[in-house]
């Protein structure tokens, strides 16, 4: 495990309970990289601030940004900028201890910022989430952006297999159906959200073999959203750690032949030459999504107050006021998922016997999280890291180009 994910988890958390349980996607890995790039700016009490927010040593944090801006994972496009209204002496230091990749240059204006936001984001975010101010003397940002294929597209379902308790299935005719293989489903036992239903897809891989895993977590309708994102973190980074693997999996046969609006468990007969007397499968319905979102980072617990404090100091400067938000969006499909965020502070023989297997079909029916993680078979600093998360409270009918 890198020291980024326990850190990374932690500041999701904040930043998800924030936004509580309405629809919306972030980038928490945005905003630590963006905040990580400040600490070494930071000393005394605004430095154990930082610290407390990036919950790692600050230069720690900044060797870890650094290693990542370094050489960014195939399928997240990544990018930094700092722009100043004139390069103070006093950041000099500061200065030079950012990544090499990171953009610099004058304070532009606010059309020049939004086009940075489209140009790095691949378009799907065209505007900079903060806005410029007459006496605006920096400005740091971060990009994420992603667009990636499934390896194995879905297939489709009517709407009202996402069960009769749900109110989705009445206002979707169309919904995802895991294909016949590539897919991963289970039902895991997890501390903070009880049992949930686990759906993992992966996108297609480079040549060398990256990739990323989207999963998506459903628990009872009751469990608060923040520990089912929470569960959804850490199932993301186990299930990415190993490949194929279905982190604190439950067994289909410790759980009652029954219907509920997380799964239906069933028996029936299959033809398998399999040796194993305990047969399980499972299968899932869930929905198209997009969502976009803009958050607020100036609380206290993101740490950009501490940021904006260290550079005040360094400059002469008391109470600097400052400014720090994000812009995130992502889309969920058939065949594909694509995300991005900016951050600105300031996957046949003879007929075989016949058996008994148990099945089930885990219905992603009522709100539910998704966290994407990117892997790396090599064991780079992105392997199994979390970078976009949402919670899926308002989803959309499956486009009718790819309902065919």
């Amino acid at each position: 495990m890198t020291p980024l994910r326990a850190p990374l988890a932690r500041y999701a958390e904040r930043l998800h309970r924030a936004a509580g349980d309405t629809h919306h996607v972030a980038s928490p890995l945005g905003a630590w990289l963006l905040l990580a790039l400040t600490g070494p700016a930071a000393t005394g009490e605004t430095r154990a601030a930082l610290a407390e927010a990036l919950d790692v040593d600050p230069d720690d944090a900044a060797a870890e940004a650094r290693a990542l801006l370094a050489a960014p994972h195939p399928m997240v496009a990544a990018a930094t900028a700092l722009w100043e209204r004139a390069p103070a002496a006093e950041l000099a230091a500061w200065r030079a201890a950012l990544p090499a990749s990171t953009e610099r240059g004058p304070l532009p204006d606010q059309a020049a910022l939004d086009a940075w936001a489209r140009e790095r984001t691949g378009g799907l975010i065209d505007r900079f989430p903060v806005d410029l101010a007459p006496d605006t003397l920096l400005l740091l940002a971060s990009a994420l952006a992603t667009r990636v294929s499934w390896a194995d597209p879905f297939d489709t379902a009517p709407g009202t297999e996402l069960g009769a308790g749900s109110a989705w299935s009445g206002r979707l005719s169309r919904v995802l159906r895991t294909p016949p293989s590539g897919h991963r489903c289970w039902v895991a036992a997890t501390d903070r959200a009880g049992d949930v239903a686990v759906h993992a897809v992966p996108a297609q891989t480079g040549d060398d073999g990256a990739g990323m895993l989207v999963v998506s977590v459903a628990a009872a309708p009751e469990v608060p959203a923040a520990d089912v994102l929470a569960a959804a973190q850490e199932l993301a980074s186990a299930a990415a750690l190993i490949p194929d693997s279905t982190p604190d999996r439950r067994s289909l046969y410790d759980l009652p032949l029954d219907e509920t609006p997380l799964w239906t468990v069933r028996e029936e007969p299959i033809q398998t030459y399999a040796a194993d007397a305990r047969l399980e499968r499972a299968t899932a319905v869930l929905p198209c999504w997009s969502a976009r979102s803009r958050h607020d980072l100036t609380a206290p617990g993101f740490g950009f107050d501490a940021a904006a404090r260290a550079f005040g100091e360094l400059l002469g400067l008391t109470g600097p006021g400052f400014d720090a938000a994000q812009s995130a969006v992502a889309r969920f499909g058939r065949y594909g998922f694509e995300a991005a965020a900016v951050t600105g502070s300031f996957t046949v023989t003879s007929a075989p016997p016949e058996r008994v297997a148990r099945i089930a079909e885990l219905r992603f029916g009522h709100p539910y999280a998704v966290v994407a993680v990117t892997t790396d078979p090599a064991g780079g600093p992105w392997h199994a890291l979390p970078v976009y998360s949402a919670w899926v409270a308002d989803p959309e009918e499956l486009p009718a180009d790819d309902a065919g």
